[in-house]
């Protein structure tokens, strides 16, 4: 058996809100909308399957239920800052080796975004 990719599905209310959250602010495109699910997608991006599993988010932080790796996380940082998404974690350097914060989406989510 091979694992092709894994999709994270978060609850949404209303899946229409999440547009200018990940479509808008992380600049992803909807690829599949069937009204009750958007699926958000970098098109032509692909990275291998990965699940983490985890009882803290690093650094005493509350565990994330997405980590999303950009090209650019201090782009994104002031992109959220500007939208007055509430930021959970400020930016940081992680003594292992990543930049990143945390913000909180409009269906209460900890996100993880972080650069290499």
């Amino acid at each position: 058996m091979t694992v092709k990719r894994i999709v994270s599905n978060l609850y949404a209310p209303d899946p229409e809100m999440a547009r200018a959250f990940y479509g808008d602010l992380l600049e992803l495109e909807v690829v599949m909308d069937h009204g009750w699910i958007l699926t958000f997608a970098e098109k032509g991006a692909s990275a291998m399957p990965q699940l983490s599993v985890a009882s803290e988010g690093g650094n005493n932080t509350p565990v994330p239920v997405l980590s999303i790796e950009v090209d650019d996380v201090d782009r994104t940082y002031g992109r959220a800052k500007a939208a007055g998404v509430e930021i959970v974690y400020d930016i940081t350097n992680e003594p292992w080796g990543v930049r990143r914060f945390f913000m909180r989406d409009p269906f209460g989510n900890v996100v993880n975004i972080l650069s290499h």
